[in-house]
């Protein structure tokens, strides 16, 4: 019993940690830790916005220092066989009708618009001085007819005496050659007379063709003079028409006797005729380098009218068409006409190219480009090869005239 007293009264051992050492520890080590964690924190949260701040900073100077530009693919333009060219309609046949006799106007049978037959009669010509030549030519004719007649008998029967030696041998051959003489004379005023009545034939003015008379310059009572080159009438046949047609060099080699082509009119933009190409002249025309094409177009129901101005397109026509850029993409230097195309890395090409036609919005680009090219939108006057670009947009060609 005594010695329990002195185990229970006896003094403590304060190497050992009491439980509320142990939890005050515990609560010390758990605020050190949040405090940590809070600094860690803080300092994360100050530190990170500030280096995503930095890297944007950086991206956007980069940026800046990159320029931005507006590119354009080229696009092909508008095919020239499909340009409608000037052309000029003519008649299919026509003519100009003069007088070859000189008399007055006896009688005028048709007008302006009349439709005429081959050999039907326009007008008769009254040709008095022309009459009376032909019957002096006739009395001349019928007096060296007779002479010859009379000749012939003389020199039969001088011909039967010189051979009986009743006359000599000269006398009959001259009454031999009187007698050539004299048919000479007779076949002269024959021919005379021949010249004359195919002159008269003339008084009588007929159509050479079937066709409309376009002109009509004379009226009864008008003198004619043959020698004074008045034309009479004008005579066309138009239920074919001919089309005559400028065609420019570029295009000149791709035009083809058999092809079709299309004709419209001012007066009837909407309809379209169908016109065949008969026939070409073969060769460049120096003065305006074009060739001049031939074209038959129908006109039986006389819808077109001859003398009109139309325009045709060669539909058949094969030609490639030039690839387009908007004017604002060419650059003009010491070097020529250049362009700037984006690479796959973003490098500028600059590049020389060669013009084709300036449609002023628009410029036909023959050579340096091709239809998958980035071309820059207008560029500066500093663009060189090997600059780094960004490109903003892409220009919608398709609404490009």
């Amino acid at each position: 019993m005594f010695s329990k007293q002195n185990d229970s009264t006896g003094p403590v051992n304060t190497s050992e940690p009491t439980a509320s050492n142990r939890r005050s520890s515990a609560k010390f080590s758990f605020a050190a830790a949040v405090i940590v964690v809070l600094i860690v924190t803080g300092v994360g949260a100050g530190l990170i916005p500030r280096s995503r701040h930095q890297t944007e900073l950086r991206a956007e100077t980069l940026e800046m220092s990159v320029p931005t530009v507006t590119v354009v693919s080229p696009k092909p333009g508008q095919s020239t066989s499909s340009l409608p060219l000037p052309a000029e309609i003519k008649p299919w046949v026509e003519a100009p009708i003069y007088a070859r006799a000189n008399g007055y106007l006896k009688h005028r049978l048709v007008d302006i618009g009349t439709h005429v037959d081959a050999g039907q009669l326009l007008a008769e010509i009254d040709t008095p001085e022309l009459d009376q030549e032909l019957d002096r030519a006739r009395a001349l004719l019928a007096q060296a007819e007779a002479a010859f007649e009379l000749a012939r008998t003389t020199s039969a029967r001088w011909a039967g005496l010189s051979k009986s030696g009743a006359v000599s041998d000269q006398e009959n051959e001259e009454k031999q050659a009187d007698l050539k003489l004299k048919a000479a004379t007779a076949e002269s005023a024959r021919a005379e007379v021949r010249r004359l009545e195919k002159l008269k034939s003339f008084t009588r003015l007929s159509a050479p063709f079937g066709g409309t008379i376009t002109v009509r310059n004379i009226d009864a009572g008008d003198l004619i003079v043959a020698a004074g080159g008045k034309e009479l009438f004008h005579l066309a046949q138009m239920h074919k028409l001919r089309v005559f047609v400028q065609v420019p060099q570029v295009m000149a080699r791709s035009v083809r006797s058999g092809q079709a082509a299309d004709m419209t009119l001012p007066e009837q933009p909407t309809r379209a005729f169908t016109a065949k190409v008969i026939r070409t002249a073969g060769m460049i025309a120096s003065d305006s380098r074009t060739l001049l094409v031939e074209l038959e177009v129908d006109n039986s129901n006389e819808e077109i009218l001859a003398g009109s101005y139309a325009q045709v397109r060669f539909t058949e026509a094969k030609i490639e068409a030039a690839l387009t850029l908007p004017a604002n993409t060419v650059l003009f230097g010491a070097k020529g006409p250049q362009i700037g195309v984006v690479q796959d890395d973003g490098k500028v090409d600059v590049r020389t190219v060669q013009l084709g036609r300036d449609f002023g919005q628009m410029i036909e680009i023959l050579t340096g480009v091709s239809s998958n090219d980035r071309v820059i939108v207008n560029p500066s006057a500093s663009l060189a090869s090997g600059a780094t670009v960004s490109m903003s947009e892409t220009v919608d060609t398709k609404k490009r005239p």
